[in-house]
């Protein structure tokens, strides 16, 4: 039961009266060697991801540039807050993406047809309020963590912006999530490469040229998101298959609606409550940033360090989900074409791709830790200064999440495995239990006791080591109850033929 695609030229994407013709392979997915397709599936995935990472990346580079000494660390202390509203278009974007798997791995076109469709009205729904409610709650929200003053206008810029243009991200994610449903990760990575370009081009534009600082990277990114959503809404207009765009088609339909939200919901309120226990570690880094500086200073050399790094760890971390990525579209397929053995071998191929993706991406980055921190202007300094605090601060972040960043992957890959499965409420509430409850515990009790970075940042390894083994355990029993249930239905109709 593979996804057949006849072996069609697809017509990617058009800019104005120009196409761009690329031809698409089959990929199935149900069918065959494994461990070649889900590299052929997860690099371009990769390549995107990390292109999106780097492109990001530049706002607190370029920025870095400008007259604001706390322009990176007012984006990083944003980025908890704006990460929580992102998460849950991603959580959402993850349902439409297992639903428009499951049905075209059961070749049911109709129904991926009314997924895709729907799935694309829901992120327009969700994005309006959203924006609504962004503009209303920023401020008081920003303050609560800890910002303050100058600080806290510049964050309040940056995230006005951002809201802005949340629409077009939103439409943006599940537009990517409907293509690569469908096995095709080629056309995000040409579309976001064009506007990724585009973004570092007004960045320079808007920082440089314009003397702008915070509000110049973030309007770059809302052009950017919205000639994305655009650009990918026409390359779904333009396919020959399930997954083709229509204006007249848009609409909830009741059923996709359900399982999208079946599966979404709990992605999106787990990514969500994960920002939020981001933003109490981020409530409690300014808290040490504020007892070496004190508050409403004009630099904050903790915030700055900090949020370097925690940029630069986007390009591991979106290496290791590129693969999460794929364990969730295999798996999907896979059960949608009822081959759960072949599951197993899913999920043996994403687990040892993860762990070995997590290692070489935060080993290099910690091998290159000094140039790379220079781009954010985070170097060595004079002891005692505030510069060398910020590199200080880099350093101890790096030392205790880069180096056991392989646990990272065990998590990952067992949200995406459990997602597959259908069992996305199981996957959120062990995630929630086993990361966000213990890190709200462990800055309740061990950071309140001890008051230190080291104690911050060592909650991470602790529960996703912890967190990753428990959901090892429920995929296999799912996995396991999933291969029960399939053989004692082929027996049944045995009996009944006999």
């Amino acid at each position: 039961m593979g996804l057949k695609w006849g072996g069609r030229k697809a017509a990617a994407f058009a800019e104005g009266d120009d196409m761009l013709l690329t031809k698409r392979k089959d990929l199935s997915m149900t069918e065959g060697p494994l461990f070649g397709k889900i590299l052929i599936f997860i690099l371009p995935l990769m390549v995107t991801n990390l292109l999106q990472v780097l492109y990001n990346a530049t706002d607190m580079v370029v920025v870095s540039l400008s007259s604001e000494l706390d322009a990176v660390g007012a984006i990083g202390t944003t980025s908890a807050f704006l990460n929580m509203v992102l998460n849950i278009f991603i959580g959402f974007s993850t349902g439409a993406n297992v639903v428009v798997a499951r049905r075209l791995g059961a070749r049911d076109d109709e129904g991926a047809s009314k997924a895709v469709h729907t799935a694309i009205t829901m992120s327009v729904i969700f994005a309006a309020a959203s924006m609504g409610v962004g503009f209303l709650v920023a401020r008081p929200v920003l303050a609560l963590m800890g910002a303050e003053g100058h600080l806290l206008d510049l964050a309040l810029k940056y995230t006005d912006i951002y809201f802005i243009g949340l629409p077009f991200t939103a439409l943006s994610n599940y537009a990517i999530s409907i293509l690569r449903a469908r096995g095709d990760t080629k056309t995000p990575l040409l579309v976001l490469s064009m506007t990724g370009l585009m973004n570092v081009g007004l960045n320079l534009m808007f920082v440089l040229a314009f003397d702008m600082s915070v509000d110049g990277v973030a309007w770059a990114t809302a052009i950017a998101n919205a000639t994305s959503a655009l650009v990918l809404l026409l390359r779904l207009s333009r396919d020959k298959g399930a997954c083709r765009f229509s204006l007249r088609k848009l609409g909830i339909d009741r059923s996709s609606f359900r399982s999208i939200l079946t599966i979404g919901l709990p992605a999106g309120v787990q990514g969500a409550l994960f920002a939020l226990s981001n933003m109490l570690i981020q409530s409690s880094i300014l808290q040490v940033n504020n007892a070496i500086v004190g508050e409403g200073a004009r630099f904050n050399p903790v915030v700055k360090g900090n949020a370097a790094v925690a940029n630069l760890e986007g390009f591991a971390y979106t290496s290791v989900n590129s693969v999460y990525q794929g364990a969730i579209t295999f798996t999907s397929q896979n059960v949608g074409a009822a081959k759960y053995q072949r599951v197993k071998r899913v999920m043996a191929c994403c687990y040892a791709t993860a762990a070995a993706v997590a290692v070489l991406a935060s080993g290099t980055l910690f091998l290159l830790r000094e140039p790379l921190l220079s781009l954010y202007d985070v170097a060595p300094a004079a002891a005692d200064s505030l510069e060398q605090v910020a590199f200080d601060t880099a350093l101890c972040r790096m030392m205790y999440t880069w180096i056991p960043y392989f646990l990272l992957s065990t998590m990952e890959i067992g949200c995406g495995i459990l997602r597959g499965l259908g069992r996305s409420l199981t996957s959120t509430v062990v995630s929630l239990m086993g990361a966000c409850v213990f890190r709200v515990i462990w800055i309740s009790t061990v950071f309140r006791a001890v008051g230190t970075l080291e104690s911050i940042y060592l909650s991470y390894p602790i529960s996703w080591g912890l967190t990753g083994l428990v959901l090892f355990l429920f995929s296999v029993k799912n996995l396991r109850h999933l291969i029960k249930t399939k053989k004692s239905e082929e027996e049944l109709l045995a009996a009944a033929g006999r």
